[in-house]
């Protein structure tokens, strides 16, 4: 999949680092999400359904992650964690390249917030984000096969089918799985 979008520019290094929705609170980990992003990220469930996610998850992967995030390059990448106001955190989103590949955003939502709308709230939210604030024009994502409830999500945020399946590794699976590819044009 070739996917075109504009060059990073320096009038849109700067921008916000947190995301509001209305029910929803997009911001970057800290040290004290270690205990919720170690829960949530825990479950195979959720995992199984990342390609960089690894299973079991433990604090230590946590507080790897956070410390990650931190380093990243913000003009290239930006992760977030996803809150409620009564529920706290119930899941994370980003946006990565993968090597040589397009913009890509990826999600997940912890088991108990499931089937709330979080996921779609969160991806358009940050999507607007992206196109507003970060100047973005083009973003690209996929859902393994068999996960139909995120292909449900990215259909609904507005991404259309590629047509193209990617074969991707799955670490929590430790295999391969077939990856239905979708991009966004802002």
């Amino acid at each position: 999949m070739c996917v075109i979008d504009r060059p990073e520019t320096t009038a849109k290094l700067q921008a916000r680092s947190e995301i509001r929705t209305e029910r929803l609170h997009l911001r970057p980990p800290a040290a004290g999400d270690v205990p919720a992003l170690t829960r949530f990220a825990g479950d195979y469930a959720i995992a199984c359904m990342t390609t960089r996610m690894p299973h079991p998850y433990a604090e230590a992967d946590a507080r790897q992650f956070v410390t990650l995030v931190a380093r990243q390059d913000t003009a290239r990448e930006r992760t977030f964690v996803i809150e409620t106001d009564g529920e706290g955190l119930v899941g994370c989103i980003g946006f990565h390249r993968m090597a040589g590949g397009p913009l890509e955003i990826g999600y997940w939502i912890g088991r108990p917030h499931w089937g709330q709308g979080y996921a779609t709230e969160a991806v358009r939210g940050a999507l607007l984000w992206a196109s507003q604030d970060w100047g973005r024009r083009a973003i690209a994502s996929g859902h393994f096969a068999d996960n139909a409830p995120s292909a449900k999500v990215l259909v609904k945020s507005g991404f259309l089918y590629t047509g193209e399946v990617q074969i991707r590794h799955s670490r929590a699976r430790g295999e391969a799985a077939p990856t239905r590819m979708m991009v966004w044009l802002a």
